[in-house]
This record gives structure tokens, C-alpha cells and sequence, in this order.
């Protein structure tokens, strides 16, 4: 338990644990369409309990609540996968200039990273979704313009230490521009932290958007597993202890970002142990 193999145990730990929860989740989505469920217009009986022909029981409307569950995960992922993805991206930029830029740029963007850290977060998301409408692009940006910050700052740090090694100098002397520097030889060197980044990104999207969609600022033709407790707080699920309309998206929204969160664990300890290797050509 506490010998020298310990630690990478437990990293294997966490990948396996974490591609085996997303390879479900993302598994059942994909084949939703193939799955014997019921046919999302049909309708029965409202608020049946679970059986044998409705596992989770049925809503207000009287829709299986396994069907809208499956469906609704297709959203979830695909928001949290695209506002990591875009999230990452921005942080990955300004991290990488703000890190290797001296004089008034580098602080800049600092100050950038800096200002927009002290901003809270879900108070500006409600206000941004609010303000830009309800739809699942609408969503994503507002994700993806807050929550690149970790990532930037992260990325910034890693830089910090690279641009005073002397093959960056060398760069820089031999009349390479800051372009070429920052995406040609110091991006390859953040990688395995833009990685780490991405994933713990797709876990914190994955709730703001279960966060925004509870709050009523989710896309209404778009059901998301946030949507459904949203639905379920509203339509009487909470205050009547319908568990089985409120329990279940929320147990997917946990586990789903338990699994991006250990492979984020994985990366990060990946990236320490390469740590000691600073550059790489």
C-alpha cells in the first residue's frame, strides 16, 4: 500500500475507473436509438411508479423517465466535451503569452487571467446565459469564456519556468518570433497540462451546465439531465419525494464527472512525473 508502486497503482486506478465510467455513459448515448425504450412522443399514465415496462417510472407528462434520462445525457456530454474544448483552447493562448511575453503584454495578460479569477462565477454565467438566450451554443460560450481561466494559469506557470532555459533564449537570440516560440516549441512542452486541464474542464462544464439548466437557463428543446431536475424541482418531483424523477440525473451528472475528474487525477500525475524532463525537441 505504501511501497514505491504505489502511486502508479493508483494512477492506473483512476484511468481505468474514470474511461470505464465515460465509455458507458457515452456508449449508452450513442445507442440510444437502438435501445428498447420507449418512443420519446409516447405517453402514459403520469407519475407511475418503477416497473417493469417503465423502469424509472414516468413525469408529469406521463413520458419514461429512462428514455428522457438516455436522451438527456447526449446534451450533457456533448456541452461539457465542446465548452472544455473551447474553454482549454483560450486558456492554452493567453497562458502561453502571458507566461512567455515580458513588459506591459505579459502583464496584460495576467491581469487578464488575474481580474477574471475575482469575477464569481455562477452569478456571471446566470447573467450571460440570461442575457445571450437560451439555446446550447449560448451555453457552451458562456461556459468556455469563464472557465478557461484554470487552465491559463496552469499553462502560465509551466511557461514561466521554460522561457529561461537556455534552448528558449537561444530561440529568441538566433531572431525567432514570439509566435513561433510560444506555439512551435513551448506548446509541446504544456502539453500533458492542457491535457489534465481538458478533461477536468469537461467535469466542471458538465455541471455549470446542470447548474444553468436547474436555474431555468438551459435550452427548453434541448432536455439535459440538469433540465430534468429543473423539471423535477418545478413540476412537483421534489415535494411529493418522486425520487426516481429527480434521483437518476442527478447520480449521472456525479458519476459522469467522477470519471472526467479521475482521468484528470491520471494526467496530472503523469505530467508531475515528467516534470523533471523540461524541454522536449
Amino acid at each position: 500500500m505504501f511501497g514505491p508502486n504505489a502511486n502508479i497503482d493508483e494512477a492506473k486506478w483512476s484511468l481505468w475507473t474514470g474511461t470505464a465510467i465515460l465509455l458507458f455513459f457515452v456508449a449508452i448515448s450513442a445507442a440510444a436509438d437502438l435501445l428498447p425504450l420507449c418512443p420519446l412522443p409516447f405517453r402514459d399514465a403520469p407519475f407511475l411508479l418503477p416497473s417493469w415496462e417503465h423502469p424509472l417510472g414516468t413525469n408529469d407528462l406521463g413520458r419514461d423517465i429512462l428514455t428522457s434520462l438516455v436522451y438527456a445525457g447526449r446534451v450533457s456530454i456533448i456541452v461539457g466535451i465542446a465548452a472544455a474544448v473551447a474553454s482549454v483552447f483560450i486558456g492554452t493562448t493567453v497562458g502561453l503569452f502571458a507566461g512567455y511575453l515580458r513588459g506591459a503584454w505579459g502583464e496584460f495578460f495576467t491581469g487578464i487571467i488575474d481580474a477574471v479569477l475575482l469575477i464569481p462565477v455562477l452569478p456571471l454565467l446566470a447573467v450571460l446565459a440570461g442575457y445571450l438566450g437560451q439555446s446550447v451554443i449560448n451555453i457552451v460560450l458562456v461556459i468556455a469564456c469563464i472557465g478557461w481561466c484554470p487552465t491559463a494559469r496552469a499553462v502560465r506557470a509551466r511557461v514561466l519556468q521554460l522561457r529561461e532555459t537556455q534552448f528558449v533564449e537561444a530561440l529568441a537570440a538566433l531572431g525567432f518570433s514570439p509566435v513561433r516560440i510560444v506555439f512551435f516549441h513551448l506548446l509541446p512542452n504544456v502539453s500533458e497540462i492542457v491535457s489534465a486541464k481538458f478533461v477536468l474542464a469537461a467535469a466542471g462544464a458538465m455541471v455549470s451546465e446542470a447548474s444553468l439548466s436547474f436555474l431555468g437557463f438551459g435550452d427548453p428543446g434541448m432536455p439535459s439531465w440538469g433540465k430534468m431536475i429543473h423539471y423535477a424541482f418545478h413540476r412537483g418531483g421534489f415535494s411529493n419525494g418522486i425520487w426516481n424523477w429527480y434521483a437518476p440525473p442527478g447520480a449521472c451528472i456525479t458519476l459522469c464527472a467522477t470519471g472526467f475528474v479521475l482521468l484528470g487525477l491520471y494526467r496530472e500525475r503523469k505530467s508531475e512525473s515528467g516534470s523533471e524532463n523540461i524541454f522536449h525537441t
